[in-house]
């Protein structure tokens, strides 16, 4: 689908997550399976990844599969992997049309192989491409990867010479280059669809400072329009990350 020309000139975010939330709801209202939901909801994700090459976002994340996911039916997480792993190859053509490059956030690992085969062959596939960066949010969750982020650096701190100077060097900024967001651009703008007022677990490292946007829109029903107007709060606001607007204004 082509997007439609953007009302926004200005203020683009260049980082966006999306919480896609609604798609079994979706499904039920429409008296169809919730894999349909998901069905649709691939469909979505494949709209909005080419608004945001086109509207100039520079890093897309898509909060596709949390660690707490593993908990739904059984049957609905296989036909959820079934759908990477056969919807994904598909995709490379618009990859590489679109100039986007997948990148993943997560523990892939525990992914069925043919799911992890896909992803694996879609991010070395699209490795070359500079126009975007896609990052998908696979069987991940924010508190396990500021554990992951701890776990990396009490290894690092065992075996550093000078363990002292390491820990009082220790610092927002520094912690950072031991999450797995360390080659990501910090989130700017993070919306959930579907109604709910939560982030469960995504982000939160990055949640500390970006914007969130809370919409009713089940996810297989969000358009360009809804999108626009996520853009455009997001530009209507003040980003003081702890300042004054007076200081901003200097």
């Amino acid at each position: 689908m082509s997007s439609p020309k953007p009302a926004l000139k200005a203020g683009i975010p260049c980082h966006v997550g999306i919480v896609m939330d609604g798609n079994g709801r979706w499904a039920k209202a429409k008296d169809k399976a919730r894999l349909d939901g998901h069905r649709e909801g691939a469909s979505r994700a494949r709209d909005v990844v080419q608004w945001a090459h086109d509207l100039g976002i520079r890093q897309l994340s898509l909060y596709a599969f949390s660690t707490e996911n593993w908990d739904r039916p059984k049957l609905e997480v296989r036909g959820l992997m079934s759908l990477l792993a056969t919807l994904l190859p598909r995709e490379l053509p618009m990859m590489h049309e679109k100039n986007v490059r997948l990148r993943v956030l997560g523990d892939i690992s525990a992914l069925p192989s043919a799911a992890r085969r896909a992803v694996e062959l879609a991010c070395t596939e699209t490795a070359g491409n500079s126009g975007i960066d896609l990052i998908l949010c696979l069987n991940y969750g924010g508190q396990q990867e500021i554990i992951a982020g701890i776990k990396h650096f009490a290894r690092q701190l065992l075996a550093d010479a000078n363990p002292e100077q390491l820990l009082q060097d220790l610092s927002v900024q520094s912690f950072r280059s031991y999450l797995w967001r360390n080659e990501l651009r910090p989130v700017d703008l993070l919306i959930r669809t579907g109604g709910e007022s939560r982030i469960s677990n995504f982000h939160l490292w990055d949640a500390a400072y970006a914007e969130l946007y809370f919409t009713d829109c089940l996810w297989p029903d969000f358009s360009f329009a809804e999108l626009d107007r996520a853009l455009q709060d997001y530009a209507s606001r003040e980003r003081r990350f702890g300042r004054t607007s007076e200081q901003l204004a200097k």
